[in-house]
């Protein structure tokens, strides 16, 4: 196989030229400047006898010419030249190198006068010379800056159209999220609304079972029945106030809050849970503090986050054999602004990876639990301005606890 190649020059080969170039310039040069000197000599010869003198002019002229083509070699070499041609030709003695006395300044004049044009023309040559490179410099820096500008600029319109297609995509996303937030808000609320919905719809169902059954005695008891029916009555009527403060709490709403004595819910709850304690075999004990100071909350939320403690604690107990089901309930004073209400259970307990996790929506350690109990009632206690949070018992069972601001009014 053939394989042609191209060699690349050599430094050598480079420079060599440079060495048999540059002294061939020099004696171009120099060579001007002689010709220029001799035509100055001959045409002062030729008009020596009309134009008196103006062998200067063409001397001055030669030199000038010499030192702004030649440099300022040639122009020196002009000089000596003209000096000498002057001194030989022109000068008293004529054909003689030597300068009479009378000739000295003539000749000294001359001889000055052409050193000063010699170099003045070299330097005004340099100046323009270091002008033009000055600017072509320039002109190459402004190309170059001109096209670093359009880069730039190119760069700077795609970054724009970039940024443009980022904030398109970026708002295409928020709306997305925006809906996803809502479907997932929806869910939660009805989630919410299932949980919490169902205690009231089971007590109304057993209250009209116990109805059924008091009037399908003979004779028909109608006193347990009336109270049966004012159950219902009751449950329905706290199933719907529980609909509207979850909707209520899901739209921003702002809660209804009254002046509450928590002793007086923890009382009604312990008597809306009673059945359910009783079939579960949970043993409820209440330790109420005395003169318990009111608290301004939604009445109805309230209840139901003390429900959902109580179920929840009676939830974990379900399962245990070996040791007796007890639900405690206490209530103190934390400080003039807040008060405290625990809720303890002698149940499976909690684990430790799971203490803060259990207030968060849809976590459940329940095969038929949906998760969301504890997430409302942590919502609800936020939005009154206190706080819920769990921890594990020795040897069994969770404390959950809850503060609440008080209806304190006394100076800050």
């Amino acid at each position: 196989m053939s394989r042609n190649c191209l060699a690349m020059p050599s430094y050598e080969n480079i420079m060599v030229p440079r060495r048999t170039t540059e002294p061939s310039f020099a004696l171009l040069r120099n060579g001007l400047a002689v010709a220029l000197v001799g035509a100055a000599v001959i045409l002062t010869l030729l008009l020596q006898g009309s134009v008196p003198l103006a062998g200067y002019i063409f001397f001055y002229a030669a030199i000038t010419a010499a030192s702004w083509f030649g440099g300022k070699r040639a122009g020196g070499i002009a000089v000596l030249l003209s000096m000498v041609a002057v001194e030989y030709f022109f000068v008293p003695p004529i054909h003689s190198l030597r300068v009479s006395r009378d000739s000295m300044p003539v000749f000294i004049e001359f001889a000055l006068t052409s050193a000063v044009i010699a170099w003045f023309s070299s330097w005004r040559k340099d100046a323009e010379a270091e002008l033009q490179r000055a600017r072509d410099e320039l002109q190459i820096r402004v190309n170059e800056r001109t096209a670093e500008l359009t880069r730039t600029n190119k760069e700077l319109i795609a970054e724009i159209a970039e940024r443009r297609r980022a904030e398109e995509a970026y708002r295409e996303a928020q709306a997305e999220l925006s809906r996803i937030s809502r479907r997932s808000a929806l869910g939660t609320l009805a989630a919410s609304i299932s949980h919490e919905v169902n205690q009231p719809l089971a007590a109304v169902v057993a209250n009209a079972d116990a109805c059924a059954m008091w009037l399908a005695h003979e004779p028909p008891n109608v006193e347990e029945a009336r109270a049966a029916a004012d159950a219902i009555v009751r449950e329905g009527t706290r199933a719907s106030d529980v609909v509207h403060r979850i909707r209520a709490m899901f739209t921003n709403s702002a809660p209804e809050r009254k002046s509450v004595q928590l002793n007086d819910l923890i009382t009604e709850v312990g008597a809306l849970m009673q059945t359910e304690l009783s079939k579960r075999g949970v043993q409820l004990c209440t330790e109420l503090a005395r003169d318990l100071p009111a608290t301004l909350a939604d009445r109805v939320q309230l209840q139901q986050v003390i429900v959902n403690l109580v179920q929840n604690g009676v939830e974990a107990m379900s399962a245990i054999g070996d040791r007796p089901r007890a639900l405690v309930i206490t209530s103190e004073t934390r400080s003039e602004r807040e008060v405290l209400v625990t809720v303890r259970d002698s149940g499976v307990g909690i684990a430790p990876k799971n203490q803060n996790r259990i207030f968060s929506a849809f976590f459940t350690t329940k095969a038929q639990g949906m998760g969301m109990g504890l997430s409302i009632s942590n919502s609800i206690i936020e939005a009154h301005g206190g706080r819920l949070w769990a921890s594990a018992n020795s040897p069994h069972g969770t404390t959950l606890q809850f503060t609440i601001p008080t209806n304190y009014s006394g100076a800050l």
